[in-house]
């Protein structure tokens, strides 16, 4: 069984699609990272792969639902919310006052930033990659890159995780004619 999901290794998507794995067992399922989820669903219409996991707040979401139902026949099969890795306002520590500031579109309101010039990237491991290299000041990225790069960048603000909703699509439809969701939904017991 292959799962796809967003790359470069290293991703949030990468990350969550691990822990969903375990979450439902699936030990011989393995994971593919691609560079898109439209190449994606490409490969689960021809055979390639089984199934794909996207967060739902990815800027391609609802273009995905759309062709993967009408164009491809593929169709959700599962949601879950689960949280990514922790991240933080990071800054090269050679930088006293940060004028470029790189981050993914999806957490550019983590935090009010109030530097110079902002520069999408698609991949929180891009802004970590510019960090390093110097061609940005700042960036919103994973913490651990601070940790394992302490003489390069210093964080500014720890931003921690947020409980992101993700999305598995496969080529089985679901839906039964009732609401399909979590039966575990223990939030409703507090009112």
């Amino acid at each position: 069984m292959l799962f796809i999901t967003l790359g470069p290794s290293g991703t949030n998507h990468e990350f969550v699609t691990q822990n969903y794995l375990r979450f439902r067992k699936l030990k011989d399922a393995d994971i593919k990272l691609i560079d898109n989820f439209f190449f994606g669903l490409e490969m689960m219409a021809d055979g390639r792969a089984d199934y794909m996991v996207q967060a739902a707040v990815h800027p391609d979401c609802s273009d995905l639902v759309a062709k993967a139902h009408f164009l491809y026949g593929i169709s959700v099969v599962d949601t879950f919310i689960f949280p990514g890795k922790q991240l933080a306002l990071l800054s090269r520590v050679d930088i006293n006052k940060p004028r470029r500031v790189a981050f993914q579109p999806a957490t550019r309101h983590y935090v009010a930033l109030k530097i110079g010039k902002n520069i999408f990237r698609e991949f929180h491991m891009h802004v970590a990659e510019g960090l390093l290299s110097g061609a940005y000041d700042s960036g919103i990225t994973f913490l651990d890159i601070a940790e394992k790069h302490s003489t390069k960048l210093r964080v500014e603000i720890k931003i921690g995780t947020v409980d992101d909703p993700w999305i598995v699509y496969g080529k089985q439809d679901v839906f039964n004619g009732e609401i399909i969701a979590a039966p575990s939904a223990s939030f409703y017991d507090s009112t």
